[in-house]
């Protein structure tokens, strides 16, 4: 049965393809955004628009006539700067929404977490729903600000509010229109811009298998239950030669050593950011490539029913949409 959904996050990458996928499901869609987001990423869809952010006193009005939530915004920031923007819009913001969403009468929420709430093990090997690393050991404010707005998602569950827990990987596709780091890497590889590269390794997943996730768990998740939605535990050096074989581009084949990045990071946002530099990367991202964040989504496919489409096909698509878009010029 068609139901109308509040969709936060719907002008983001993984936001702006589970509109469409509501959308080509037969549901209705009410977006909130924020005074200043961009809309590009939803330009032409006919869905419902609603001024505001997490942190609004209004909110329960807003999601009025909404049968079920998709809470999928989050503030994203590596620099350590944002500490306290991080945990106002995450943390706060989080629990503001679930409070209105249970005066607004809303039956179903599905909070989008991530595995950075999860984090990694120690041994190496891929973590499940199972594992939690310790909250001081969660690398930076941005992970440590999703553990704690996964919590204030559970704790409202075990209160009695149904809601279903999602922890995305990397997604890669279309609509990454930011793009998030994933996506900046692939732009990199395309502009010729990446000589070398770290030794890491990420969980890829086509950001349309995401979006399915997220409807997935709406429709078969239990309740205060959190589902890795994920794919394929891949090397750097192995995305970079699919990205070579999609696009005729010789892969770098020179490995840097981490303490090279670390220390530039660290000059650029310690030393030089105060004096107006803007720095170009963040000590925090640095520090996370020293860890291969390794997932194991076998959960979310078996009781889910979570798709597991091509990861050589979500970048290729993932290409040529930056190619369509006017990122970067074809060769």
């Amino acid at each position: 049965m068609a139901e109308r959904f509040f969709v936060t996050g719907g002008t983001g990458f993984v936001g702006a393809n589970l509109i469409r996928l509501l959308l080509d499901q037969g549901h209705q869609v009410r977006a909130l955004v924020r005074p200043q987001s961009s809309v590009r990423n939803l330009h032409g869809l006919a869905i419902e628009w609603v001024t505001g952010d997490l942190n609004d006193s209004q909110l329960a009005q807003k999601m009025q006539g909404c049968t079920g939530l998709f809470h999928v915004a989050a503030h994203y920031s590596l620099w350590q700067k944002d500490r306290d923007q991080l945990h106002r819009s995450n943390v706060l913001g989080t629990r503001n929404l679930l409070a209105c969403a249970r005066q607004a009468g809303i039956q179903r929420t599905v909070y989008t977490s991530s595995v950075a709430a999860i984090g990694v093990r120690a041994d190496g090997q891929p973590a499940n729903e199972t594992y939690q690393s310790p909250v001081e050991r969660l690398i930076g404010a941005y992970k440590q600000s999703k553990y704690w707005a996964e919590q204030e998602a559970q704790q409202a569950a075990q209160a009695g509010q149904d809601i279903v827990i999602v922890n995305p990987s990397t997604p890669i596709g279309p609509w990454d229109v930011k793009p998030t780091p994933t996506g900046d890497l692939i732009l990199r590889f395309l502009r010729r811009r990446m000589p070398a590269y770290v030794d890491t390794g990420l969980n890829l997943i086509d950001v349309r298998d995401v979006a399915w996730g997220h409807l997935l768990a709406y429709q078969h998740g239990q309740s205060g239950e959190r589902y890795i939605l994920g794919h394929q535990n891949l090397s750097l050096k192995e995305i970079l030669e699919k990205l070579a074989q999609i696009t005729g581009h010789e892969a770098p084949r020179t490995t840097v050593p981490l303490w090279l990045p670390l220390t530039v990071a660290w000059i650029e946002e310690k030393l030089l950011a105060p004096f107006g530099r803007s720095p170009s990367v963040p000590i925090e991202g640095v520090r996370m490539s020293a860890q291969s964040m390794y997932y194991d989504a076998r959960r979310a496919v078996q009781e889910l029913g979570l798709p597991q489409s091509s990861i050589d096909q979500a970048l290729a698509d993932a290409v040529e949409w930056f190619y369509q878009q006017g990122y970067v010029r074809r060769p």
